[in-house]
């Protein structure tokens, strides 16, 4: 589970979502200021409108946003008043962009570019993400934007395929993560050794909560 606001991308809504998908056409159930969406019988989220008035707080922070108790209370509250069943827990929200270590590198079998990675994230998930990067390579520590992540820009990143191949979440370089300085050629974001898998890539966070 992880919550997001982007007030520039997507207004005053704070978007708390549970699972993703790549169907276009979702059913919503709003009700006041809280939209519930599903995939059929699977609830996969709850958008809360005019979130500023409940939570302030939201208004000087951007990209995935870490709750507090007191945040989710006032959420659950809203859930509660607008008629639906399902309560907020902050224990289930989790980092979104973390650090990963590529343990594998494949060419992609249908592609000149593309690279099938098995990357490992926090708790020792590991992902599958294919990557077109040309720098790309085993043994690296890089940033991954695991599946429902919110970027910058507020795109979001939900499991897919590229060229038939699955592919959950997305490998980061500097410009996609908006950090200062960014190369502006073509390259994921390789990180040193001292970077913990697994751990907040901080410098993210921090440069998603400044940009405007």
């Amino acid at each position: 589970m992880f919550a997001a606001f982007n007030e520039k991308a997507l207004g005053d809504c704070l978007v708390v979502a549970f699972a993703g998908t790549t169907k276009s056409e979702l059913e919503v159930d709003r009700s006041g200021n809280v939209a519930q969406v599903k995939d059929g019988d699977i609830v996969l989220g709850y958008n809360f409108f005019n979130v500023k008035k409940v939570l302030p707080s939201v208004k000087d922070r951007e990209g995935q946003v870490f709750l507090t108790d007191e945040e989710i209370d006032y959420l659950n509250a809203q859930l509660f008043d607008a008629g639906f069943n399902e309560k907020l827990n902050v224990q289930d929200f989790q980092p979104q962009i973390v650090v990963g270590y590529v343990k594998e590198c494949v060419d992609h079998p249908d592609s000149d570019h593309l690279h099938i990675t098995q990357t490992e994230v926090d708790n020792g998930q590991v992902l599958q993400i294919v990557c077109g990067a040309p720098n790309i390579a085993a043994g690296q520590k890089v940033v991954v934007a695991k599946p429902s992540t919110m970027m910058p820009d507020g795109s979001m990143i939900w499991p897919g395929e590229l060229r038939g191949v699955p592919s959950d979440g997305m490998i980061c370089s500097a410009r996609e993560l908006h950090l200062k300085d960014a190369p502006q050629e073509r390259g994921i974001l390789v990180l040193d050794d001292s970077f913990v898998t697994g751990s907040v890539f901080q410098p993210a966070i921090e440069a998603i909560e400044n940009h405007q």
